[in-house]
């Protein structure tokens, strides 16, 4: 069973949407504040927050320049990013001129061009067991909370691969103290310093799925140069 679940903006009716694939959700007093959980971010010099008519929408990542890493589903009409800061509404602005996509995966392309660290990308999967770190910005509780004010980033296991919202390959991974809701769409999922994810889906509870990078770094590097 598959349950479309809005994920990014709050209080607005952007498209992005995590997918649950877990049928048997716990109930959502079982959460716990405790991204959900995880911590504060004090420097990412690489994040960028996507805005939708200039309200944050999805979490990304800078990649060169002029691309911004985010994910289909957070795609829309008058998209704008911060980049470099981790309070949400700080960071150095550009407009968005025009976007490509493929499978949950999409690169933003900027009207100028940002000076910063960018994000490094991996060319191969996480092995299954392995300890990543995810990012964003979304929600702190399953239910009635706002995007975090500042970055967040929680730890997670790899336990498997699966399909991401449009089908294309993903990274499978389960809280270890904390997991991926709603805001933290096309956030990052980093191994070893180089991110090989970007969120699609999660249950809000313990499960994520982030679409793979390795598995789309040919189109990555022909559209972006990276």
């Amino acid at each position: 069973m598959r349950i479309r679940l809005v994920l990014a903006a709050v209080g607005t009716t952007a498209a992005a949407a995590l997918v649950a694939v877990v049928p048997n959700l716990a109930h959502a007093d079982d959460v716990h504040s405790t991204i959900i959980g995880g911590d504060t971010v004090a420097s990412a010099p690489w994040s960028a927050q996507v805005l939708t008519n200039g309200r944050f929408t999805c979490s990304g990542t800078i990649i060169a320049p002029t691309w911004v890493l985010t994910a289909r589903h957070c795609i829309q009409p008058n998209m704008s990013v911060r980049v470099g800061d981790v309070r949400l509404g700080s960071g150095t602005t550009a407009t968005v001129v025009r976007s490509a996509t493929r499978n949950d995966l999409a690169l933003m392309n900027l009207a100028k061009p940002i000076n910063t660290t960018f994000s490094k990308l991996a060319s191969a999967d996480p092995p299954v067991g392995a300890t990543n770190e995810i990012f964003g910005w979304g929600m702190t509780c399953f239910s009635g909370c706002q995007p975090s004010p500042q970055l967040k980033t929680a730890t997670v296991r790899v336990s498997g691969f699966t399909q991401d919202a449009f089908g294309g390959r993903a990274i499978a991974s389960r809280r270890i103290n904390g997991n991926a809701w709603k805001g933290d769409s096309g956030g990052p999922q980093y191994y070893n310093g180089l991110q090989v994810g970007v969120a699609s889906t999660a249950d809000g509870r313990s499960i994520q799925n982030y679409g793979s990078v390795p598995f789309n770094r040919a189109w990555i590097r022909a559209t972006a140069g990276v």
